[in-house]
């Protein structure tokens, strides 16, 4: 009896995949040695005219039947996961480690069966957590599909495949149970400065059909401050206001994230904007001027600089002319700030423009 036939009929008779380690204690020696055998008979089964094939899997091996022949011997095959079974397997490996109760919450009771089943196939593992359990993926799981490990990142990618499969692309988050922050497309930055990835880019102030079905999947509407009864009409999920006039704005609006943020992401960002604000109030020190601000807005902006503020000093005013309310802000000021309407880029971009248009206004004051 030599060492590769006992492999070859440890790998028959497993039905999954079995480690080196596991095969080198069957033939009385250490992995190393029985990886040589495995991969012999993995070339061996490749170059023979058979229906089965032996798969190397990262130091990890399975005999299965050739995907050519799936179908045909699919009736006499184990009884294959049920469309919901899978869906609540799929919600699982995607969303791991899960708390059982809010699998619960997404699949309803029904849950509790489709758990224990699994549990019973050995796809799932359920680890006390408190009064509930954390379910996650088990190795039998990644040898059932035919993954080279259990990782939660080579899970994920498998279980869009098959959902996808299942469900078409346009349903692939119901089928997951996924959900977005839903963000208009000016604070779309916003979430890389916050370090969110799970994001849909959504006109929430005048949705077409198309937004509308894409609002169902948002539990988080990030929107510009002053638009909250307006995207009301249309979402009645949570909405959060934000602003981005001056750095300090942006500062709060990731703050007012914090509770979804990626921590390292939106520290690091919260810092690197604190520091560009220093460099341009420092850039106003040289400043004599006094300035008179036509708006609220642009008042922010000079306080954020620490400009001297005059009833006879130097107008500056947003560029976008009528306000909300028809009053004329733009005609005959010294200084025009750029607004959204007419600018381009991220956020800092954007706040960037309109402390410069400051700045280098002021400082051709200053030249005469």
């Amino acid at each position: 009896m030599s060492d590769k036939e006992v492999i070859e009929a440890a790998l028959f008779a497993a039905g999954g995949a079995l480690d080196a380690t596991t095969l080198g204690r069957l033939i009385g020696k250490n992995k190393t040695k029985a990886i040589p055998v495995a991969q012999e008979l993995v070339k061996e089964y490749a170059e023979r005219e058979t229906g089965l094939e032996v798969l190397d899997l990262g130091e990890r091996y399975v005999m299965q039947v050739k995907p050519k022949y799936t179908d045909a011997v699919r009736p006499l095959a184990p009884k294959e996961l049920s469309a919901p079974m899978l869906r609540t397997l799929s919600m699982i490996a995607y969303h791991q480690p899960l708390v059982q109760s809010d699998l619960v919450d997404m699949r309803g009771n029904s849950a509790y069966d489709h758990i224990r089943e699994l549990k019973e196939r050995g796809f799932v593992e359920a680890l006390p957590h408190g009064r509930t359990k954390i379910l996650q993926t088990t190795s039998l799981f990644a040898d059932y599909f035919g993954l080279e490990s259990n990782d939660p990142e080579i899970v994920k990618k498998k279980i869009i495949e098959l959902s996808r499969v299942q469900s078409g692309q346009s349903g692939l988050n119901k089928w997951l149970g996924r959900r977005f922050i839903g963000v208009t497309p000016m604070y779309e930055s916003l979430m890389q400065l916050c370090g969110i990835k799970e994001y849909k880019v959504i006109n929430a102030y005048d949705p077409t059909e198309e937004e509308l079905e894409e609002l169902e999947d948002v539990y988080k509407m990030v929107i510009s401050k002053g638009y909250l009864e307006k995207v009301s009409k249309y979402y009645d999920g949570e909405i959060i206001e934000v602003s981005s006039t001056t750095f300090d704005d942006l500062i709060d609006s990731i703050k007012l994230l914090e509770n979804v943020w990626v921590e390292d992401t939106a520290t690091s960002s919260i810092e690197s904007i604190t520091e560009l604000k220093e460099r341009y109030v420092s850039k106003a020190l040289v400043i004599s001027k006094k300035v008179q601000p036509a708006t609220e807005m642009v008042a922010r902006i000079v306080s954020d600089l620490r400009l001297g503020v005059s009833s006879t000093g130097i107008v500056i005013a947003p560029d976008y002319g009528q306000s909300s309310d028809g009053v004329e802000v733009s005609e005959g000021a010294d200084i025009l700030i750029p607004t959204h309407k007419g600018m381009k880029g991220d956020l800092i971009e954007r706040i960037c423009s309109k402390y410069d248009a400051v700045i280098d206004g002021l400082k051709k004051f200053e030249d005469e």
